[in-house]
């Protein structure tokens, strides 16, 4: 059974070996033809860290890339992502950079999203099981990994272009191909290709088992569904290699493993580095620290704020791993900040590469914005900023609708918003400094409010109490 595909095709759209190099310029023809430089390339950029099988992949793997071996052009590679929530994060931006970049070497690529597969959960890099998560939860997190990428992959495409026909992105849910299958028929047709000894020798297993919680079936059976996976793209997509995180090394094995005993075929597997923080852990859900891709979860502000945060000692490689600059230019930015570090010069281009991305030209605008309102005080900033911005900059901050009657005043305003308590101390607060409006201190309780002034272009006005407390006002009937 085929699985129902969404695609986003180049500008030229799909086409057979033949036909897309009957097409494609002479020019062009080199540029894709240099399979074993892509490699090569996202090996120097550390994006690519490790190619299995070991003994066939110096020579194979760029073979399988080059369309003069004789209609190996284009191949498709393929990605996992399970459901496991209603977001990606920035742990998996690397996978998805991967992606991207066989893709704009012309290749077709595949985000599977993991419908089936959160059911079991992946034992790889945890130390316990994780939560199960029930049928409906995991079908509505899919469907917000699947639109995820769709805008991502969407981003990529109009912000992105190099001039260079590239290959499709197609998201498929593994879930369309297990739906249908009886337990007993599966076991019988696939569980005798996997030999318990193997299944058991793997690292993420091991580690299991040897924890006091030990490890369950649904989770001991996860490398199967996964190996099954890759063999369903391989017979159904023609893919041939699998992308994952270093930890996934294992599953991807079982998946080689399967294929080369059903077909003799040979695949492979391409590992990408893990994301971790400051201390060495892993960036994730699980080990709570995860920064993500949906706006309703991390603002652009918040994923711009992240990458700009990040230490001079970390911010060439991340350059190298989460943007498409070239490498010449990498160096020209890193020559430039040594010169004027102050400046952070390259954090800012890869907060800006990476806010482009997953949020489009609006969201980087939008983190440009709230950076601007928060850190330079900026009014131009705060009157065109939207009131969904103001909420996501101002996290904390109370939200209030009051209506703006003739001779409002400081006083009034703070009292409406409960932002100062009743009696002599509220209005001993503001004389004394501790209030101020749009940034601006106010030291009048009477003030009457003055529109330009303490009410923005945009309607709103920013309360601040003391040195963290925030109140957003929303004026109506001005």
């Amino acid at each position: 059974m085929a699985a129902p595909v969404l695609r986003y095709f180049s500008r030229i759209g799909a086409f057979s070996s033949s036909g897309w190099l009957a097409v494609m310029p002479l020019g062009m023809r080199r540029a894709h033809s240099g399979s074993q430089g892509l490699l090569a390339a996202q090996k120097k950029r550390g994006l690519f860290k490790e190619f299995f099988p070991d003994r066939i992949t110096e020579t194979e793997l760029p073979e399988l890339f080059d369309h003069r071996k004789g209609g190996n052009f284009p191949q498709t590679i393929y990605c996992g992502f399970d459901p496991t929530a209603d977001s990606l994060h920035v742990g998996h931006l690397l996978a998805l950079l991967g992606l991207f970049h066989f893709q704009r070497a012309g290749h077709n690529v595949i985000a599977l999203v993991g419908g089936a597969t959160a059911r079991l959960g992946d034992p790889s890099g945890r130390t316990k099981e994780r939560e199960a998560l029930d049928a409906e939860c995991v079908l509505s997190n899919a469907r917000a990994l699947r639109g995820t990428l769709e805008s991502l992959a969407a981003n990529h495409e109009q912000l992105f272009a190099d001039g260079r026909p590239w290959g499709s992105f197609t998201v498929l849910d593994n879930s369309a191909w297990y739906q249908k299958q009886q337990l007993v028929d599966f076991l019988a047709a696939v569980g005798g290709h996997f030999r318990m000894g193997t299944l058991l020798s793997r690292l993420s297993v091991q580690t299991r088992l040897k924890s006091p919680e030990g490890m369950s079936l649904a989770e001991f059976f996860y490398q199967v569904l996964q190996a099954y996976d890759f063999y369903y793209l391989f017979q159904h997509y023609g893919c041939r290699v699998q992308l994952g995180g270093s930890d996934q090394l294992g599953n991807i094995v079982s998946g080689y493993e399967f294929i080369h005993k059903l077909t003799g075929k040979d695949v492979f597997g391409i590992t990408v580095p893990l994301i971790t923080s400051t201390t060495g852990a892993k960036l994730g859900k699980s080990a709570g620290n995860a920064v993500w891709l949906s706006r309703d979860k991390t603002s652009p502000f918040e994923l711009y704020q992240f990458f700009v945060r990040q230490q001079d000692g970390s911010v060439e490689k991340y350059l190298k791993l989460f943007t498409f600059l070239p490498l010449s230019e990498i160096t020209h930015i890193m020559q430039l900040h040594v010169k004027e570090p102050e400046r952070r010069g390259p954090q800012k281009r890869l907060a800006a590469e990476v806010t482009k991305l997953v949020h489009g030209r609006e969201g980087l605008e939008s983190a440009k914005r709230c950076t601007h309102a928060l850190y330079h005080n900026s009014i131009d900033a705060l009157e065109v900023m939207s009131d969904e911005e103001l909420k996501e900059l101002f996290k904390e901050a109370s939200f209030s609708e009051l209506v703006l009657d003739p001779g409002t005043s400081v006083l009034d305003t703070c009292r409406k918003a409960n932002a100062i308590p009743d009696g002599p101390r509220g209005y001993q607060m503001i004389t004394e400094g501790g209030v101020s409006i749009n940034h601006r201190q106010v030291t009048n309780p009477e003030c009457v409010l003055v529109v330009g002034q303490h009410i923005l272009k945009n309607g709103l006005s920013l309360l601040k109490i003391g040195k963290r407390n925030f109140y957003i006002i929303k004026w109506l009937q001005l």
